[in-house]
């Protein structure tokens, strides 16, 4: 069966501006992105069907007969099995989201059989569905990764570990006179992952594959660091999707953090209002700011943005992708995207050129190429959103 994961378009601009530079199904939520978990659950690669500046790094590949997934929703045994089970031109939806169906061509307009699923799934809908749902994740994705394996052992005489049946270490990770506390959630430490002395960890946390815990930082529950990042500081309830640094002291929490971003020493972001009423964000489908109804979200950040040292990040901020903060003071709660922000609501356009030049930078320090590929889609970004 062939199957391919499509931006729901009725979710996807609720999840900018993390899906400016990826399809919705590359979020990272838990241990792993949806895509990787789709793949691991159907035993087989997937394609995508995304928004047509993205699809040429991210092709879609159709045959006589595809499954289409919703690539906001994650997958789970009952919901696998359901979708498996669909025949031609017929639709698994709850509610009117629809959460797969089978079909010759990329189409939702009509199908001969209409099947209700009222099992239990998680469907992103708004941004603050990926914290507030990580821990979660993180002990499902936990249960599938490490099931029939066996953890590489804690070797460190100097390393303090607590309920180790909830610690799974991946072949060469280096951990050194650091604090393992799993009592109220797994931790899981990805391939060569490294943890200097004294780091300590609550569960449910996730250290990515290459990725690095500097000297003496805090990690609270439910938290993803994704693969190739550098992390210090505290840091709590937050996502980083991969290739980011925070790697100072300074705050992060209830925050998602897009790839190739970077937090300068002692930035913070607030959390919780002083007067502890619910976080509005800002919500790119109405263009204002939107109630979310939770009392803890902090900070968005899209995709290569990057503030300067003793940044002010205020309860419920938006930045977009390819941005650059700096200035003292609180940071406006919205920063467009391609931005210069100095602390001020007067923005400058971060010229696509100089934006371009930065990310070629960044990733080559990391081994990768921006390609024309990668311009491309910078270009359409800042076409959209200037």
């Amino acid at each position: 069966m062939n199957y391919i994961l499509f931006d729901d378009s009725a979710i996807r601009p609720a999840l900018l501006p993390l899906t400016f530079t990826r399809p919705v199904s590359e979020i990272r939520i838990g241990i792993q992105t949806i895509t990787e978990k789709w793949e691991d659950f159907l035993k087989t690669s997937v394609s995508f069907a995304t928004q047509d500046y993205l699809q040429i790094k991210y092709p879609i590949s159709l045959s006589e007969d595809n499954i289409f997934i919703n690539g906001a929703v994650c997958p789970n045994t009952e919901l696998v099995e359901a979708i498996s089970n669909l025949s031609e031109n017929s639709v698994l939806k709850n509610g009117e989201t629809i959460i797969a169906y089978r079909s010759q061509q990329l189409n939702t307009d009509s199908f001969e059989q209409e099947i209700v699923f009222e099992g239990n799934h998680l469907i992103l809908k708004q941004l603050t569905d990926i914290f507030t749902h990580n821990g979660e994740e993180i002990k499902a994705d936990f249960v599938r990764i490490t099931k029939g394996r066996k953890s590489q052992p804690i070797t460190d005489r100097f390393t303090a570990f607590y309920n180790e049946s909830q610690i799974f270490i991946e072949e060469g990770a280096d951990i050194k006179a650091a604090v393992l506390d799993a009592t109220n959630g797994c931790i899981y430490i990805g391939k060569d992952a490294r943890i200097q002395a004294g780091a300590m960890i609550q569960g449910p946390f996730v250290l990515g594959e290459h990725s690095v815990i500097n000297m003496g930082g805090k990690m609270r529950p439910n938290t993803t660091i994704g693969p190739f990042c550098k992390v210090g500081g505290e840091i709590s309830n937050a996502v980083m999707f991969g290739n980011a640094n925070k790697g100072h002291e300074g705050f992060m929490g209830n925050a998602v953090i897009g790839e190739w971003c970077n937090w300068g020493a002692d930035t913070n972001n607030s959390n919780l209002k002083n007067d502890y009423s619910k976080v509005e964000l800002w919500s790119y489908v109405s263009n204002k700011f939107e109630n979310t109804g939770i009392q803890f979200a902090g900070l968005i950040m899209g995709d290569h943005s990057k503030c300067g040292i003793n940044t002010m990040f205020n309860t419920g901020t938006v930045v977009g992708v390819n941005c650059n903060i700096f200035g003292g003071g609180y940071q406006p709660r919205h920063i467009p995207s391609f931005s210069w922000s100095a602390g001020t609501e007067e923005f400058k356009t971060y010229h696509l050129r100089k934006a371009n030049q930065v990310a070629r930078a960044v990733l080559e320090r990391r081994g990768k190429v921006f390609d024309e590929i990668e311009e491309g889609i910078m270009k359409a970004i800042f076409d959209l959103t200037r």
